[in-house]
């Protein structure tokens, strides 16, 4: 099966590291023209030297998801430059944790202002480009929390599960123009943000120990569904909430399986 999304103008938000910098790699090597987003021009600095490496048309733009203005005026700067938007994945988020007695007002705001509000406002800003061309795929970063919140993550969930939510109603109401939107959870992925590498064996294992697949995630487990989700091979799939964390407690005590078979990791 061949995705060919070669060509396709691809926004990818929060592009700087981490998850959002590995979508944007690899729409580079789909061949398509990735706008990568970010708050400041340091975040975007891999960018330019791999677009021109690949020999591709494409930009990094500064943007902040916290503001509508600048949400507005980089997508106008994507549509002036290219003419369209096909793609656009809202990756951008930030966490925010504590237990809810000793969550701020400031913490629960800032979390869904990133995770919900600015999700918001570039789903609003895209959406008349993509109707206009009757085509399009919007693709949201849910989180496994949205389906099983964790002590301590009560603003980052119930973000996390808004955007579900506000995901399902955009689908609705963008499906007679031929755009689809989809929701996307990953589970346990390291990055500098969680460090579930650096915490102690005894505690890795237990993490791993809830996993069908017994591994930590790699960006690439995302980046590859997204490219899918991006594509023409998705066409029917729209209103989802798929999950991608390695069968996270999709049994009761995974881990069993693991020692009825004799492996041991």
């Amino acid at each position: 099966m061949q995705l060919d999304l070669e060509g396709k103008v691809v926004v990818v938000t929060g592009a700087g590291r981490g998850i959002g910098r590995a979508i944007a790699e690899t729409f580079l090597r789909e061949r398509s023209t990735v706008v990568a987003t970010d708050l400041d021009d340091d975040a975007l600095s891999w960018f330019e030297p791999a677009r021109v490496e690949a020999g591709l048309d494409g930009a990094p733009v500064v943007c902040d998801v916290r503001s509508t203005e600048s949400v507005r005026t980089a997508i106008s700067q994507v549509v002036d430059l290219f003419g369209r938007i096909d793609v656009l994945v809202n990756n951008a988020g930030i966490l925010g944790e504590g237990q809810i007695e000793a969550t701020d007002a400031e913490t629960w705001n800032q979390v869904f202002e990133v995770n919900v509000t600015g999700t918001f406002r570039t789903c609003q800003a895209v959406m008349p480009t993509m109707k206009q061309q009757r085509s399009g795929r919007i693709i949201n970063a849910a989180s496994f929390a949205a389906i099983v919140p964790s002590i301590g993550s009560a603003a980052y969930a119930a973000s996390k599960a808004a955007v579900v939510q506000f995901t399902r109603t955009l689908a609705g109401e963008l499906g007679p123009w031929n755009v689809t939107a989809n929701a996307y959870a990953p589970g346990m992925i390291p990055s500098a943000i969680n460090n579930f590498t650096q915490q102690e064996e005894a505690v890795q294992n237990r993490l791993l120990d809830t996993l069908t697949i017994r591994r930590w995630g790699e960006a690439s487990d995302v980046s590859d569904l997204i490219c899918f989700l991006a594509s023409d091979a998705s066409r029917y799939i729209t209103g989802t909430l798929v999950d991608v964390s390695g069968g996270k407690l999709a049994t009761q005590l995974p881990q069993r399986a693991y020692e009825i078979a004799g492996i041991h990791s």
